[in-house]
């Protein structure tokens, strides 16, 4: 099936779903490249806009999201990828999920860290 790359400059919405429990983990980009190395690798591959490169999740950190289920929306200009998450998280932050903050008329943080960034991430 061919996706529609074109409505967003070369870029889809991939929203990543932990596969066991339904959590939403985090929403990322994928290029025609990056969606190829993920049917190919079975590993969740992306393009990161703000470093303008390629990257598998978990190359860094060890965090991989191995594919399960792949699902597709009906204007195919979007894709959910259902994931097991091979280490403590999907979050850059130490979280599991990057949506571990609630708004509730204020901003509220509802996980805990699960691993220091500042640890696992090279300085740069």
């Amino acid at each position: 099936m061919e996706l529609d790359f074109d409505k967003m400059g070369g870029l889809i919405p991939a929203i990543i779903q932990d596969a066991a429990t339904g959590k939403v983990l985090m929403l990322a980009y994928m290029n025609p490249f990056a969606w190829e190395k993920t049917l190919e690798t079975g590993k969740a591959w992306f393009y990161s806009r703000s470093r303008d490169k390629q990257w598998m999740k978990g190359e860094e950190s060890g965090n991989v999201q191995v594919v399960k289920e792949v699902f597709i929306d009906c204007d195919q200009d979007t894709v959910l990828l259902k994931v097991e998450q091979v280490g403590n998280a999907a979050c850059h932050k130490g979280y599991v999920s990057c949506f571990f903050r609630k708004l509730n008329g204020e901003v509220t943080i509802v996980e805990e860290k699960v691993f220091d960034p500042e640890k696992v991430y090279k300085k740069k």
